[in-house]
């Protein structure tokens, strides 16, 4: 039987093409970068092709790319490069509560060694960022708002480029990160437009390969470099390059923009189908109602009275592979940390289960997926204690 990935958040397949771009650099390209001699300046080149287009996904300048081993270590340099490098103007930052662990830890090193003032902006019940809060929670010490473009388990994208006004209006001299992995590729995504001074990527869900991601750092920002070496990415990322990766990446990136407007509509079509097509009792839509403000291939609930790791693992056995939220913390908590931050219960919250589709999904396995959830949840309901 075909399996049915509905997990597009965790990860996505590497595609044909990005994969025969990246094959000659394992092996017959092998050659390092940074090498002074002809075939070092041949694979030198390649990279920064690649750096062209990922900079074109985003409209950026290439020469505003850093490469980094993935989301989590440019959130990390976005995070905590930019607030060293800003620590004499002040040492207070703002996230929000939807974000990435990656961006909510590396906010806390800062606080527990370098003794930073972090705020945390709360949530509405559909998962907006409350403008008054983050309003109000500037101060002369701020130097740093960070959040989310749309954060995985909810599927709710974030007004970035109005929070942007509100920030910049309120205290000019304030940077503005935002983690935009979970919508490159999905969402139009314009740094000019947004007016940021930084924002993530990431390789494996685009279609790319694990292992490489970029941050976005506007021209003329200092920024302070989380890990020392050499002279690489001009010593903001220094280490040998991940060649293949990159090229892998930005190659991903190239795709990604040229079938942008097709793979919008496929994912609307299947995640609308998703949404009205799970109409069970006990089993509610989380995120913004408003499917025009959401990830287009992103379907979330709770299913009250019912663990979502339950419902994942019987849906495994039936060759469907979902998620309960966040993979990089789902084996970590009972309940999802995000559902909790926006009013829901701890016992509602551990109900959670998150599906998103991707290019290789058609309607098939959408009738699928509509035909075995609701006999999942009845029979782990007949199942459950009383």
């Amino acid at each position: 039987m075909k399996r049915v990935y509905l997990d597009h958040a965790a990860t996505t397949p590497v595609l044909d093409e990005v994969l025969n771009e990246m094959l000659p650099y394992f092996k017959e390209e092998f050659y390092n970068p940074s090498s002074i001699t002809s075939t070092g300046t041949r694979v030198k080149e390649k990279i920064e092709e690649a750096r062209e287009r990922v900079a074109s996904l985003i409209n950026s300048k290439p020469e505003e790319i850093i490469f980094t081993s993935g989301g989590t270590e440019a959130n990390n340099l976005a995070i905590i490069g930019l607030a060293l490098a800003n620590i004499k103007r002040g040492k207070h930052i703002i996230i929000s509560r939807a974000e990435h662990h990656s961006v909510l830890n590396a906010a806390r090193y800062l606080q527990k060694w370098f003794d930073f003032k972090i705020s945390f902006v709360t949530l509405n019940k559909e998962g907006f960022v409350n403008v008054e809060e983050l309003e109000k929670s500037i101060t002369d010490e701020t130097i740093l708002v960070s959040i989310i473009h749309a954060n995985y388990e909810i599927g709710t994208i974030e007004p970035i480029k109005e929070l942007v006004e509100i920030v910049k209006d309120k205290k000019r001299d304030v940077l503005f990160h935002t983690d935009a992995v979970a919508t490159a590729g999905q969402v139009e995504i314009d740094v000019r437009k947004l007016n940021v001074d930084a924002l993530t990527l990431s390789s494996h869900t685009i279609y790319g390969p694990k292992g490489s991601g970029a941050l976005y750092l506007r021209e003329g920002l200092s920024i302070v470099p989380i890990i020392y070496g050499g002279i690489q990415e001009e010593g903001r990322r220094p280490g040998t390059e991940n060649v293949p990766g990159i090229i892998g990446f930005g190659k991903a990136c190239e795709i990604a923009k040229r079938d942008f407007e097709k793979r919008v509509k496929h994912y609307r079509k299947l995640r609308d189908k998703i949404i009205k097509g799970i109409n069970i009792e006990d089993v509610y839509l989380t995120g913004t109602k408003d499917l025009s403000k959401r990830l287009p291939n992103h379907a979330s609930f709770i299913v009250k009275g019912i663990h979502g790791e339950a419902i994942v693992e019987m849906l495994d056995t039936y060759n469907i592979e979902a998620s309960t939220g966040s993979v990089c913390v789902s084996k970590a908590f009972l309940a999802s940390p995000i559902l909790l931050s926006i009013g829901y219960s701890y016992e509602e919250a551990q109900g959670a289960v998150v599906f998103t589709v991707g290019i290789d999904n058609d309607e098939k396995d959408i009738d699928y997926l509509l035909e075995v959830f609701p006999k999942v949840v009845q029979d782990l309901k007949r199942l459950a204690p009383r």
